[in-house]
């Protein structure tokens, strides 16, 4: 470079800041990459090895011990990340955020640790929240131990019922059932205060899609006690009663003090909840459908978890707690963002069964991030894609590989970028000009459950980001009472599809030409002024509001109230060509609402979904928005959003931070059988450039065509890209494996 510069000073200066610039990228993306199996065993085998933790197996049967919940990465502080990816020098060390339950001990307790140096640690050391607040130990997310604890639970209420559940469901049991099975959903929060660990738990049955099979049998197990033997029955629900034991229901059952309920007989009409095609179709079914090809191969590159494509680059990871995660977002090697990243989803639910009424999902709290199970090729990314192993340590002795659970595609979005038809108004043109729009996604899915969350980052060449969460799966549903149809629909016999609310929220760590960051709303406001031209008449037109936020409160916005229409980052001391700001501003696709009424009960753990947008300085300390421990303690929660703003700090010329809540009404309906499709439940966010650079940068791409007449009446065709496109589709069959295990 230092000879270039000598000789071509100018362009040579270009071309050096940015192969520097991408060479620093290169080198940082490592610093976010999720840990390799080799790390997480290193890590287990350290922890085990120190021998006042008493650490034994997570899978071990008893409950009273203590043992690694959760290990995933821990991110580096961002002013030592910015350190090798702006100067190119050396990355701190790797390290690992380790979770680990105490329950073998006079006060059961979960600590976190930070253990490193990777990948061959140590030391660890304690990590704590904003304001040291203790993690309670109930508040600890639920894991296969208990939940075969609460199966044997289930084994004696149900074989205490057994009379009644087989009669309601026409031969179905819980235990000796062969093809007639009974399962069950348990349900979060558990309790109505901190401290307490009782679920309700709901019956259905055991067929493919048996979260629209409920049987109407309802019961709240209190397992607080870390002795199985002394858990209890706190109460059953059965035809809209509540009683308060089952031998209770049982007698009052046999001796007709309560309504019997029949279920149809389950016979082929019950394949209701499966994806066995049935009516009649039009589709021709002995040919495919379209299919995306890449004729000359890939155009973006893959480096471990570090992506390029058309001006773009970013390092990613899955964090197994909460999911997809961007850094380090660049375009022509100038950063946008430092961070995107997924913080959290809800569904709050209503209804009138006492597990519907109780059905508020935080999903971290299921470690919603390690939920990503395998894709499969045609139908969740295309063939053609590349799909990424994933591995998560969570509830389990050694790393679990989810098989192809990542994918990374380009692909036409059959809408052109933009063009323009000229025309001549004599029946002609003058040119036709259009940039076909070839998009870069990064894709996984989380399966918390019944729901399916396609989450999406699809990168344009104009610049622009869109972040992008699409629904599907299965509607979570309750039995039917005639009092249900207040808070939902029913959809099949006895099933009522339950409304609810689904939220995701987002951080948005924006970097605008630098870390010196400014925010501004812009709206319009009519403005009546004498016209110059003719005085006896007057003017009314739009005029540009702007309003500068300066504190985080006043960027704070709340659900309910005006909403203004342009959100604006900008670096006030960086312009471009024309004397403008140069910022990107957050545009919204979403219909949320706020779940509940500000500072009620469970409401307080989700403090972030009182706002659509909020904005906030940078802090390591304030790195996410909720834990994994908020579903089961919403009501006094580790991490409090709410906490990050109180202090009102001021936001001008400073490292900005974008919280963004984006969500949708589900009001079930019959088209939700079997499942809920994409179409109209997908919302997010774009990042748009706003004046960040000095004109559209597709003007890069090379896949324009411009045609102008020729004088001999023929069109002359201006292209930079191969003449025939050619054409291929993959020779291999289709294949899924499903399986996800230990390595």
């Amino acid at each position: 470079c230092v000879l270039l510069l000598i000789l071509q000073p100018l362009v040579s200066l270009a071309s050096c800041n940015a192969s520097r610039s991408r060479d620093w990228a290169h080198h940082g993306a490592p610093m976010f990459a999720d840990l390799t199996v080799r790390e997480m065993k290193a890590v287990r085998a350290y922890l085990h090895g120190i021998p006042e933790m008493g650490l034994t197996n997570a899978r071990s049967k008893t409950l009273k011990k203590n043992s690694i919940l959760l290990m995933e990465l821990h991110v580096p502080r961002k002013h030592e990340a910015l350190r090798a990816l702006d100067r190119g020098q050396a990355k701190p060390p790797r390290q690992a955020r380790v979770v680990i339950q105490f329950g073998n001990q006079t006060k059961p307790n979960i600590t976190e640790y930070v253990v490193s140096p990777l990948p061959s640690p140590n030391s660890h050391a304690v990590k704590t929240f904003k304001g040291d607040k203790p993690i309670e130990f109930d508040s600890r997310p639920i894991t296969y131990v208990e939940y075969e604890h609460i199966t044997n639970i289930l084994e004696k209420i149900t074989t205490e019922a057994h009379k009644l559940l087989f009669e309601t469901t026409g031969g179905f049991s819980f235990t000796n059932c062969s093809d007639r099975c009974l399962t069950f959903s348990d349900i979060a929060p558990r309790g109505l205060a901190p401290g307490e660990r009782r679920s309700w738990i709901m019956l259905q049955k055991f067929v493919e899609g048996y979260f629209i099979h409920p049987v109407g049998f309802e019961v709240l197990i209190n397992h607080q006690d870390l002795d199985p033997e002394k858990w209890t029955v706190e109460k059953v629900w059965y035809n809209s009663m509540y009683f308060d034991s089952v031998e209770e229901l049982v007698q009052k059952y046999e001796s007709g003090g309560v309504e019997k309920v029949k279920l149809p007989d389950h016979d082929d009409s019950d394949l209701f909840a499966t994806y066995i095609p049935r009516g009649h179709s039009n589709t021709p079914t002995n040919i495919h459908g379209p299919k995306l090809v890449e004729p000359q191969g890939a155009r973006y590159h893959i480096d471990h978890n570090f992506v390029e494509y058309a001006g773009w680059s970013f390092a990613y990871r899955v964090r197994s707690s909460a999911g997809l995660q961007v850094f380090d977002l660049r375009f022509n090697g100038e950063r946008i963002a430092y961070e995107i990243s997924l913080q959290e989803a809800i569904a709050f639910y209503a209804g009138d069964t006492p597990a519907a009424m109780q059905t508020k999902y935080i999903d971290a709290g299921w470690a919603m991030g390690s939920s990503t199970f395998e894709l499969a090729p045609g139908i969740d990314c295309p063939e053609i894609a590349t799909f990424v192993d994933l591995y998560h340590f969570f509830d389990t002795d050694k790393p679990v590989q989810h098989k192809n659970a990542l994918c990374i595609f380009e692909m036409t979005t059959a809408m052109p970028l933009r063009r323009h038809f000229n025309s001549n108004f004599k029946g002609g043109y003058n040119f036709f000009g259009g940039l076909e729009n070839t998009v870069l996604v990064l894709r996984t899915t989380s399966t918390v459950y019944n729901y399916d969350y396609i989450w999406d980052f699809v990168f344009y060449q104009n610049g622009v980001v869109e972040v992008k969460v699409s629904a599907t799966g299965y509607i979570h549903a309750t039995f039917f009472t005639p009092n249900g149809l207040h808070y939902g629909t029913k959809v099949y016999n006895y099933v009522l599809g339950n409304l609810h609310t689904h939220l995701v929220h987002y951080k948005v760590d924006l970097d605008i030409s630098g870390r010196e960051n400014s925010f501004e709303t812009i709206d319009l406001k009519y403005v009546n002024f004498t016209n110059p031209w003719s005085p006896n008449n007057f003017v009314v037109q739009s005029k540009l509001h702007r309003t500068e936020h300066k504190t985080e409160r006043a960027a704070a916005f709340r659900f309910g109230k005006k909403f203004p229409r342009y959100l604006h980052f900008y670096n006030p001391n960086e312009k471009n060509k024309w004397g403008n700001n140069k910022g990107y501003r957050i545009q919204f696709n979403s219909h949320a609402h706020s779940v509940l009424p500000r500072g009620w009960r469970e409401e307080n753990g989700i403090s972030w979904s009182r706002y659509p947008l909020a904005v906030t300085r940078h802090k390591d300390s304030e790195a996410t928005s909720t834990s994994i421990y908020t579903q089961n303690d919403p009501w006094e929660p580790v991490v409090s959003f709410e906490d990050y703003i109180r202090n009102n700090e001021d936001i001008v010329n400073q490292d900005l931070v974008a919280w963004v809540t984006v969500g949708f009404l589900h009001v079930p309906h019959s088209e939700d059988i079997p499942n809920t499709a994409t179409p109209g439940n997908s919302v997010g966010f774009f990042l748009r450039p706003f004046n960040f650079f000095d004109e559209d940068p597709s003007l890069a791409s090379r896949s324009t065509v411009i045609v102008r007449p020729g004088m001999d009446g023929k069109p002359k065709i201006q292209r930079w890209t191969p003449e025939v496109v050619g054409h291929c589709v993959t020779n291999k069959p289709f294949f899924y494996n499903g399986t996800y295990a230990g390595v």
